[in-house]
């Protein structure tokens, strides 16, 4: 019989306390994405769809359980949740949510695709420049956030309350 035990993951450095300074600097950055997206008209559900997907790419524990619990908070189905790392193979988006997470990934994974046209013209297909720019800055912000989150396991993974 097996049994759940859970391992600790050690904090490797207290990021907002040694860089308090940058710390603030990204809660304004986050702050102004949201805002952005916000002007844009961006769907709340979307939102933290892109943010679990980038957050998944780029590993980060925390911010996967946070944006789980934000997108189940702002009405996102289960099953769409759970289909998120497998969205492709499902049929739980719309064409112009596909078109969104195709672009966070190639935006993910720039090192090595560039982001092609054929994402950006996929997503222009679906979305205006205000609201590209909008997806865009919400990518760049939670990039910078999961950079953070990997690189000094700052935030412990499922403590994040709503």
């Amino acid at each position: 019989m097996t049994t759940n035990t859970m391992t600790a993951v050690p904090v490797r450095l207290d990021f907002d306390a040694h860089a308090p300074i940058f710390a603030r600097a990204m809660n304004h950055l986050d702050h102004a994405a949201t805002k952005q997206l916000d002007s844009a008209g961006i769907d709340h559900g979307l939102r933290e769809l892109l943010r679990l997907r980038v957050s998944q790419l780029n590993g980060c524990a925390y911010c996967v359980d946070m944006h789980s619990k934000n997108a189940r908070a702002v009405g996102e189905a289960q099953i769409r949740l759970d289909a998120v790392p497998v969205w492709r193979e499902t049929p739980f988006f719309s064409v112009g949510e596909r078109a969104a997470l195709a672009f966070a990934e190639a935006m993910v994974a720039m090192a090595d695709s560039h982001v092609p046209s054929s994402e950006f013209e996929a997503l222009a297909e679906h979305y205006g420049a205000d609201e590209i720019a909008a997806l865009v800055a919400l990518v760049v912000t939670v990039s910078a956030w999961n950079a953070i989150g990997v690189s000094t396991r700052a935030w412990t993974p499922g403590s994040y309350e709503l």
